[in-house]
């Protein structure tokens, strides 16, 4: 029953949440799913390092499917979006600790520039 209301809240949760908010789920997202990919690595469990890179990998996706190509600085957005992806494959394939602590440091800088960027538009909203 408890798992039922945390699934209901977190679906509302997304479907209640502005285009700037799912962006920085996203983010955390990935952030999480990267903690989970290095535990299961130091673990030896494979299958779960693997699935936890996979949902990294899908979150990569999402991102770039959502860039707008009208902007210039959506190309630059996608050069790293996709180097962070090529980085995250290679790591799952190696099971590497250092090449996913250098995709969560990405990550983090653009977790924590989109927070600030956030708050910054509703201070002048």
């Amino acid at each position: 029953m408890l798992q039922n209301a945390a699934q209901t809240y977190q679906s509302n949760q997304v479907t209640t949440a502005t285009p700037a908010d799912l962006t920085l789920m996203l983010y955390n997202g990935a952030l999480k799913f990267i903690k989970q990919a290095k535990g299961a690595i130091e673990d030896k469990d494979v299958a779960k390092a693997h699935e936890a890179s996979l949902k990294v990998q899908n979150i990569l996706y999402e991102l770039m499917s959502t860039l707008n190509s009208e902007y210039t600085i959506s190309k630059d957005f996608i050069k790293l979006y996709e180097y962070m992806l090529h980085r995250t494959i290679e790591a799952n394939m190696r099971k590497d600790i250092e090449i996913l602590s250098e995709v969560e440091s990405l990550f983090l800088q653009f977790r924590d520039t989109w927070k600030e960027a956030m708050q910054l538009a509703k201070s002048q909203g």
